[in-house]
C-alpha cells in the first residue's frame, strides 16, 4: 500500500499551521507527505497580516505534477484561499472516491482575518456534497455552516446533524474552545459519538490543522472513522501538552512528539 498523503492547503511561513504542519504530522505517523499550496500568507503564530490566493490553474498543475507515477493513500484539504480554488479542489476530491478525504473548512484565522471570500461559507456544503470522508469544523465554522451560533455540546450535536444532512458527509465538530469543557462531537449520519478530553490552559497555533491531519493518517492506516477520530484527538492532546511558547502568549507544536 502506498504510504503517501497529500495536503492541499495554505502556506504559513511560521511553520505552525497549513501545509508545513500537515507534512510534519504525516511524517510522525509514518507517511510521506506531499503538499499543494492554495495561498501564501504573511503571518506569525499570533496573527495573519495578509493572504494571497494562488490561481486555481496552479493548484491543478501542482496536483497533476505530484500524481504522475505516484499513488496517494489519502487527501487532506485545509485553507482553499478562494472560492475558485475551493471549486477546483472539490473536483480533485471527486476523482478519488475510494481514498480517505478529510476537509478542514478554514474560513477565518484565530485572530479574525478572513482567509476566503465571506460568501464561500454559504456555498461550501453544496459544493462539497458527498466528496469527502469527514469534515472537521470548529465552533465558528460550524456556526457558519449550520446557520446558528454553536456554543454548547447540545448545539454542537445539532450543528453536526445539520451539516451532515446538507452534505452527506460525517461531521466532527471541534469543541476545544467551549467554555465549560473540552468536547468534540462526531455524527456519521447514524449516531453521535462524544469525545471528552482534558482542557489545557494553552493557546496553541494550528490545532485544527494538526487534528485533521492526524485523523487522515488514522483513516489511511486502516482505522474506522470513530477510531481514527479518537486516536487523532488523543495525539493532538498529547502534542498540545508538549507544545512550546512562540511569543505573545501562544504556543506551537514541537517535534518530535
Amino acid at each position: 500500500m502506498a504510504r503517501n498523503l497529500l495536503s492541499i492547503a495554505g502556506y504559513d511561513p511560521s511553520g505552525g499551521a497549513g501545509v508545513v504542519l500537515d507534512l510534519r504530522v504525516f511524517e510522525h505517523l509514518g507517511f510521506r507527505g506531499f503538499g499543494v499550496l492554495t495561498a501564501l500568507t504573511a503571518q506569525d503564530a499570533r496573527r495573519v497580516q495578509a493572504v494571497y490566493s494562488l490561481p486555481s490553474r496552479l493548484v491543478r498543475s501542482q496536483v497533476r505534477a505530484l500524481s504522475r507515477g505516484r499513488r496517494f493513500s489519502g487527501i487532506k484539504v485545509g485553507m482553499a484561499g478562494s472560492l475558485e480554488n475551493l471549486t477546483t479542489i472539490i473536483r480533485i476530491l471527486a476523482v478519488h472516491p475510494n481514498l480517505p478525504r478529510v476537509v478542514d473548512p478554514v474560513f477565518r484565522s484565530s485572530s479574525g482575518f478572513w482567509l476566503i471570500e465571506k460568501n464561500a461559507a454559504a456555498a461550501f456544503l453544496e459544493l462539497l456534497k458527498g466528496r469527502a470522508s469527514l469534515i472537521t469544523p470548529n465552533l465558528d465554522e460550524a456556526s457558519a455552516l449550520a446557520g446558528f451560533p454553536v456554543r454548547t455540546v447540545d448545539g454542537m450535536q445539532e450543528a453536526a446533524g445539520r451539516i451532515q444532512a446538507r452534505c452527506g458527509i460525517p461531521c466532527l465538530v471541534k469543541g476545544g474552545h467551549l467554555r465549560s469543557e473540552a468536547v468534540d462531537v462526531l455524527y456519521d449520519g447514524d449516531r453521535f459519538r462524544t469525545f471528552r478530553h482534558a482542557r489545557m490552559r494553552k493557546d496553541v497555533h494550528g490545532t485544527g490543522c494538526f487534528l485533521s491531519a492526524a485523523i487522515l493518517g488514522g483513516l489511511a492506516g486502516g482505522c474506522r472513522l470513530e477510531e481514527a477520530c479518537r486516536r487523532g484527538i488523543a495525539l493532538t492532546v498529547r502534542a498540545i501538552r508538549k507544545s512550546a511558547p512562540a511569543g505573545g502568549g501562544r504556543s506551537v507544536f514541537a517535534f518530535p512528539l
